[in-house]
Formats: structure tokens, C-alpha cells, sequence
């Protein structure tokens, strides 16, 4: 079989060989829904590689070996090997001329993504733990970030995922997803349900990376199952990744006038509410969807499966207590005592059963969600990466919870309700 295939292919919708990501999008595709062309790198060539380089007895020696510093010697030689050393023919040679290929029908800079075999499945999303690359133009660019994707298997907050979902990293592969960079004035999420029995989309300008990494307050809004408008929540978008022609993307101070102003109008709102329910068709479940909008109109870019819990009627003494709203991550209730932090070197503050209060919660703290009882931040939405993960681990998180460590006290007992979005506390 072609290590090789092109996002349209009906190939490219088997997950066993590329990914749960790759094949979602080429599903979506497939049913006629909007997305960026592109290719697929079998996970076969990254086997093939591992083998080439004689890494097999260090790929079982992750998880196989005893002691710890043993096993991060054996994390550490997969991700050399992977990085350093020249990729085999048999695999280099099909990837170079795809990718030339697609940067000569599209004009466009490149987007290489990880697309691994256990990742984006019902309760193993692996949200922002591996690798994506934006703005690609050189060949060297290019095969380092092929090389990176590989590598972010091996990477210890990858580890640490697997870990705790008793997944053997010798035992999976990854897979490499390659598209065009869509130019995009605005991108986001959405939830094809809530507990509530709406859908929820989140915008911000630029790309949606900003939310992704919890970087923003999204605008947030809420919509019928049938498509129609509910209620609009402005963000607080002050900042945005701009997508220059042939230039990599980049950071980008948002004029005052737009940090408030929603980024989609009301029918383009309902445009993307009703490709949402036809992704929720396509792939027989609630789904989480990534989506960008460029000059061509929307286009979806991700899906995966969506966690959904019932809401929970919160005792009556909370009703009577200071609270601040917020997006809602979409599961569970949880109580606990307040460690406020400001930086991640304080997160070593963090007790069993706390509740974490933060500026930013990115996917680079993903490690302290077993050990918390709810998360509280002051920038994110509802579709970012650390939303995904507190979802499929039943975590209560609240986010875009304005001025949130300023307002809670360290050491207050409170309260979080992951699905109503809303935080109390008490001294």
C-alpha cells in the first residue's frame, strides 16, 4: 500500500492507518463538508523509520524498563533518533513529492500535524499534547516537522498521558497530516451539544491556535439545535496569530475596537451551527469540531468525539455565595480549597483535590488535572484544548472567568460548575 495518499482518497479514512484525526476530516470530506485538501503520511512510514534506525528495543524500553531514569534514557533515544538522523528513502522520497505537489497546486504555505493512532477517540483525545507546524514553506521546514511529529510520541507530557490510560507507546504509531495553511479572519470551535440541549461555537480573529492554547477569551455563542441564534457572549480578544501571505504566522496586537466584537454575524453563526450538526451526522456521535473562515467561507479542520455529562443541582448554601461566570468546559461539579497561581513554576502549590486558580490554562498543564478537583482560568473558552482534556476526565473547569485570581481568595473553599459555567466561593 502507498505510504502516501491524499486526503480525498477513501483510503485516508481508515483510522488504523492514519489517525483518528486524518480520518475524521477525510470522512467529513467525503459527505461533501468543507475542508482544506491535503495529504496523509501512513503511520506505516513512521514503523518503517523506527526500523530503519534500529529503535525497536528502545521504543519497549520506554514503559518496560524499571527504573525511571533508565526509561527516560530509552524517551530520550526515540526522540533523537527520530529528529536527528536522515529519513529512509523508501519513505522521503513519495513524502517530497507530495508536498511539492501540494505547494504547487495551492500556492499556500504549509500546515504539518500529528495525526496519531490513539489519539482523538472517546476518551483519549490527547488535546494539544502532540505537535501541530503552521506557515511551512522550505523543505527543510518541512522534514522537521515530520521528523517533530514523530517524535511528539515520545514526548514526557505525551508519556504521561498514555501513562495514565495504560497505553504502551511500542504498541501505536504516528501518523502525519499535511495541508494547506488556511488564511483565516477568524476561527474557533464548536460543541454540537451542551447539557443544555444547544450547540456552543467559540470565535476568535486570526487562527484559532490563540484558543486552542488557551491564549484568549473566545466569543462564545449559543444556538439551537436547528441552527438559530440564541445569545451572543463577546470575548476578550486582544491579541490575535495573523495569517500574512507567505509569511509565518505571528502574533498581533488586536485594535481596541475589535477585542469586543464578535467575530461572526448572525448568519454566518447559524452557517456554521448547521455544518456542525451535519459533522455530528457524519460521525454518528456528538462531536467537538476546530474551523476556520477565510475568504472562501468555512472551513473545518478537526473533529473528534464529544464527552457530555448531566448537569448537577448545586446545594442550596452556594446559591447564596459571590460568584463570577464564565465558559463552561461542559462536565461535573466540584468543591475544594483555592490555590491561586500565577506562574507554572507555583504549581508545585497545587494539593490533591485543590482547585487550581490561574491566568492561562494551556495544554502544558495537563499533568495537574488528576490530581485537582476543578480548574478555574481567566482566559479560555469552552473549545480549548484544556477544555477537551477536563472533559473526557470528568474535571468540573470553568474559563474566560474574568479577573478570577484577582477576585477568589487563596485558600477559600469554592465551588466550580462545569456546566453551567459558573465559580463560588466562601472564605
Amino acid at each position: 500500500m502507498p505510504l502516501v495518499v491524499p486526503l480525498a482518497s477513501p483510503q485516508a479514512a481508515d483510522a488504523a492507518r492514519f489517525g483518528p484525526k486524518a480520518a475524521n476530516l477525510a470522512r467529513l470530506g467525503r459527505a461533501g463538508l468543507p475542508v482544506p485538501g491535503g495529504f496523509c503520511l501512513d503511520a506505516e512510514a513512521y514503523r518503517v523509520q523506527v526500523r530503519a534506525l534500529g529503535l525497536e528495543a528502545d521504543a519497549r524500553g520506554v514503559f518496560g524498563a524499571q527504573e525511571s531514569a533508565r526509561a527516560r534514557q530509552h524517551a530520550l533515544a526515540m526522540k533523537l533518533g527520530l529528529f536527528d538522523h536522515p529519513i529512509t528513502p523508501a519513505v522521503l522520497d513519495p513524502l517530497l513529492a507530495a508536498w511539492q505537489d501540494l505547494k504547487e497546486r495551492t500556492g499556500a504555505l504549509i500546515v504539518v500535524r500529528s495525526s496519531a493512532l490513539v489519539e482523538d477517540r472517546f476518551g483519549s483525545s490527547f488535546a494539544g499534547q502532540f505537535e501541530t507546524f503552521l506557515g511551512l514553506e522550505t523543505e527543510a521546514e518541512f522534514i522537521t516537522a515530520v521528523r517533530s511529529c514523530w517524535g511528539a510520541l515520545w514526548a514526557t507530557r505525551a508519556l504521561r498521558y498514555m501513562a495514565t490510560h495504560e497505553i504502551d507507546p511500542a504498541d501505536t504509531a504516528m501518523a502525519v497530516l499535511v495541508q494547506p495553511l488556511v488564511s483565516a479572519r477568524s476561527a474557533g470551535g464548536g460543541l454540537s451539544r451542551s447539557a443544555e440541549g444547544t450547540m456552543i461555537l467559540s470565535a476568535t480573529w486570526g487562527l484559532g491556535s490563540a484558543i486552542a492554547q488557551g491564549e484568549v477569551t473566545p466569543d462564545r455563542y449559543e444556538l439551537t439545535r436547528e441552527g438559530a441564534l440564541l445569545s451572543v457572549t463577546p470575548g476578550r480578544k486582544d491579541h490575535q496569530v495573523g495569517c500574512i501571505h507567505r509569511q509565518e504566522p505571528a502574533a498581533e496586537i488586536v485594535p481596541v475596537s475589535k477585542i469586543s466584537e464578535p467575530c461572526l454575524s448572525e448568519q454566518q453563526a447559524s452557517e456554521l451551527g448547521r455544518l456542525l450538526r451535519q459533522a455530528e451526522d457524519v460521525m454518528g456521535m456528538p462531536v467537538e469540531i476546530e474551523w476556520a473562515l477565510d475568504d472562501s467561507g468555512f472551513q473545518l479542520l478537526q473533529a473528534r468525539p464529544l464527552h457530555l455529562q448531566p448537569a448537577v443541582a448545586p446545594d442550596a448554601m452556594w446559591l447564596q455565595r459571590p460568584r463570577l461566570n464564565g465558559h463552561a468546559a461542559g462536565v461535573g461539579w466540584g468543591t475544594g480549597r483555592a490555590c491561586v497561581i500565577h506562574c507554572e513554576c507555583e504549581l508545585s502549590r497545587v494539593a490533591p483535590g485543590d482547585i487550581l486558580v490561574t491566568k492561562v490554562a494551556g495544554p502544558a498543564l495537563s499533568h495537574i488535572l488528576p490530581r485537582v478537583a476543578g480548574v478555574v482560568a481567566e482566559r479560555g473558552g469552552s473549545t480549548s484544548h484544556m477544555a477537551s482534556l477536563a472533559r473526557e476526565r470528568g474535571i468540573p473547569m470553568v474559563l474566560g472567568v474574568h479577573e478570577a485570581t484577582a477576585r477568589i481568595p487563596d485558600g477559600s473553599t469554592v465551588a466550580v460548575d462545569g456546566i453551567a459555567g459558573v465559580v463560588r466561593w466562601m472564605n
